[in-house]
């Protein structure tokens, strides 16, 4: 605590160790005011300014400190000064003294508590960021909650200190009013419940609502008008409680909850099941990976004193192995499997022809409409081809279409260029030049993962290169050309120079794009640019249509997806008895590249970036026991905590198993673990999971207690002596 903070500490305690060791008390109480009350009198009518003056400043102070007796000071207001002079003069230093009391505590406090419970915070001012005012409004209208709580509990948000006297200035009014109109009548008063009868409460309850009621039903106008141009499409009755769109990760999790609560469902889609993830994403490049990886590790066995072991890449075997990899994880999410759970599967490109109403276009050209109470669009993305002279005569692969071309080659191209530093271009980089093939990687920018920290983007690069990738970085692709005989060169820009080389084949991995268009989006007014609009409940402009995954954004992550997926399905299903927002500040992710990197959270270019102040703590792999005997000594665990706290705002992991050791942090993150608790728990030896132990023993001994740690050198000397 700095001086300023520990002055007012003490000069706070001071004020009320004084009110209780007078016993100031007793003058704030109904019997002393009504016996006093003459002697009140004189003294107002011996100098009216001078008195009015100091019961100002005396209720100021008493509402800043927290004092009881409001009540009594606001009756002898009225008592003594009449109805509108009392209600003027009360009226504004209550609410001084309120906002007093509400900086007091965000000065002394909000550090402290926001070091230890900053993510329920963050969740909480979202909150009061869109409905604050209104939320304050009414609790200053409604007298059953004590007006010295919500000045503290106040205090601790993001609530500008302007907007929270305003609020409570207009809110007091009515209640300050009451009760100085009671002080009028202060000698016909027999206790203070006899200011607020039933019916007085409960018209105040209703004042209090009347603002959040008032929002619900400008809410409620604005659906009505949002479907009124489309009313007469709506049926009586309907066929579905839920049509989904799409069968990919958002799209099967979506139809899965819903079956699950006995909805009846129905699930489009125009290609194959699994969409993305299983078909061209995540399931055949890490089965590629895999590959690549097993023969990296051959070739470096010799290290492990196995010497006569090189790899032979027999390619059309690796790519069967990629298609029965495929094959054996399709029945998860196969027609058959989610008929059986109650989803009624419909193969066919849907399209939306009304809020209600999902047109499903079968490979044959016939044509139904599926009438629903609710629709979720879960159509995924696709890779992103940019506008470069040359490519489409060129010739290229994305993420989508390399896995049936490279399914019927003999052998890896020789010669592969990848467009992209991203994480699928560093991922089949790495993977493809352990398979045999010779890699240049491209990239606009000035370094790799451009999203993770330099440190991150530096171990991964130099990664690549000592296995052969050839990286050009800061390079402006100009154009393609095409020779005879299928030759091909690419030319790119960088730094003045023009570059050029030969290729066999092309990868362009530059980043996805949502799958927006042929679904009636633009027809019903809902007009997306790079994602579907979408608010906290992921509805889009028709609160009964719904978006999740990809084409929702923000992240292009199967968990993600799946994660997007669940709240889509129950607001769809139980709105507006139940809904929930999306929880979006704990999202993990990992590029499956060699090192790994798992990050959750802020990183320290994000940390910056938000104005945030953060504490690193970094524990390097190659002082791990498990890593040192693996081999794998390359990388660091990177914490970010909130400043002389253990709370984690964010890790970063390289290394071996990177991703599995990430999700010890984010089971932290998302329950509110610190590090003293991880520190505490018991890991295993030897494995890679105590990296997470020391490093938090690492932010422990820097976080040592010196003054604590000295007395305790001296007991221990004397013990000795």
């Amino acid at each position: 605590m700095n001086t300023k903070k520990l002055v007012l500490a003490l000069l706070l305690l001071a004020g009320i160790a004084a009110f209780f060791a007078l016993d100031l008390g007793r003058f704030l109480n109904l019997a002393q005011l009504q016996r006093s009350l003459d002697e009140l009198r004189a003294w107002r009518d011996l100098s009216p300014w001078s008195f009015a003056l100091g019961y100002f400043g005396l209720y100021v102070l008493a509402t800043a400190l927290s004092f009881p007796g409001a009540v009594v000071l606001t009756l002898a207001g009225g008592a003594v000064f009449g109805l509108w002079w009392g209600t003027l003069i009360v009226s504004f230093a209550s609410s001084i003294g309120a906002t007093l009391a509400f900086l007091a505590a965000r000065f002394l406090l909000r550090d402290w508590v926001r070091q230890q419970f900053g993510k329920r915070l963050e969740v909480m001012d979202q909150g009061l960021s869109r409905d604050g005012a209104f939320y304050l409004f009414t609790l200053r209208l409604v007298p059953l909650v004590p007006f010295v709580a919500i000045n503290l509990a106040m205090g601790l948000t993001q609530m500008h200190w302007l907007t929270y006297y305003g609020v409570s200035q207009l809110g007091m009014l009515a209640g300050t009013l009451i009760y100085v109109n009671a002080g009028t009548q202060l000698a016909q008063l027999h206790s203070i419940s006899d200011v607020l009868q039933p019916a007085m409460l409960a018209s105040l309850v209703l004042l209090g609502l009347f603002p959040l009621l008032a929002r619900q039903a400008l809410q409620a106008y604005r659906k009505r008008q949002v479907f009124a141009p489309w009313a007469r499409f709506r049926p009586r009755q309907f066929d579905r409680n839920l049509v989904v769109i799409g069968a990919g990760a958002a799209g099967l999790v979506t139809a899965y909850v819903a079956a699950a609560v006995r909805a009846k469902v129905s699930l489009v889609e125009s290609g194959e099941m699994g969409g993305d993830c299983l078909n061209h994403g995540c399931v055949p490049s890490k089965a590629l990976i895999r590959s690549a990886r097993l023969a990296h590790e051959i070739r470096q066995s010799h290290a492990f004193g196995i010497t006569t072991a090189q790899p032979q890449v027999d390619f059309p075997v690796v790519m069967r192995r990629v298609a029965q990899v495929i094959r054996d994880i399709a029945p998860h999410d196969s027609v058959q499997r989610y008929c059986d759970l109650g989803v009624d599967v419909v193969q066919g490109h849907a399209r939306i022809v009304h809020p209600w109403g999902v047109e499903v276009t079968s490979a044959d050209g016939s044509r139904r409409t599926i009438t629903t109470r609710n629709i979720v669009i879960a159509t995924g993305a696709r890779p992103w081809v940019p506008d470069i002279p040359g490519l489409q005569e060129c010739g290229f692969l994305t993420s989508d279409t390399l896995w049936q071309a490279w399914s019927k080659l003999d052998q890896i191209p020789r010669r592969l260029t990848v467009l992209g530093g991203g994480p699928i271009g560093c991922e089949l980089a790495q993977a493809c030049a352990r398979l045999g093939a010779e890699v240049t990687l491209v990239e606009l920018g000035t370094r790799l993962l451009a999203r993770e920290d330099t440190d991150v983007s530096a171990a991964v690069e130099s990664a690549l290169v000592s296995e052969g990738v050839q990286l050009r970085l800061e390079h402006t692709v100009i154009r393609f050309e095409t020779g005879p005989g299928q030759q091909r060169r690419i030319v790119t820009q960088h730094a003045g120079q023009i570059h050029s080389w030969g290729l066999d084949a092309l990868l362009v991995a530059v980043g996805r794009v949502a799958r927006l268009e042929g679904f009636g989006l633009e027809e019903l007014g809902i007009n997306p640019s790079r994602t579907v609009p979408t608010n906290d409940y992921l509805q889009t402009l028709f609160p009964n249509i719904y978006a999740a995954g990809d084409v929702a954004g923000p992240w292009q992550l199967t968990h993600a997806a799946a994660h997007q997926a669940w709240y889509a399905a129950v607001n769809a299903l139980f709105a507006p008895w139940y809904r929930a927002r999306v929880d979006t500040v704990v999202m993990p992710r990992v590029t499956f590249c060699d090192p790994e990197v798992a990050s959750v959270g802020l990183n320290e270019q994000a940390a910056s970036a938000a104005g945030v102040e953060f504490e690193v703590t970094r524990f390097d792999l190659d002082e791990l026991d498990r890593a040192i005997v693996d081999g794998h000594r390359a990388g660091f665990v990177k914490i970010l905590t909130a400043r002389g706290s253990d709370r984690i705002l964010g890790v970063t992991i390289v290394g071996e198993q990177a991703g599995e050791l990430l999700a010890e942090y984010v089971l932290a993150m998302k329950h509110g673990i610190g590090l003293n608790r991880v520190l505490g728990t018991v890991h295993s030896y030897p494995t890679m999971a105590e990296a997470n132990k020391y490093v938090a023993g690492q932010w422990k001994r820097a976080h040592a207690p010196e003054r604590v740690l000295q007395w305790l050198a001296r007991y221990h000397a004397w013990k000795r002596n």
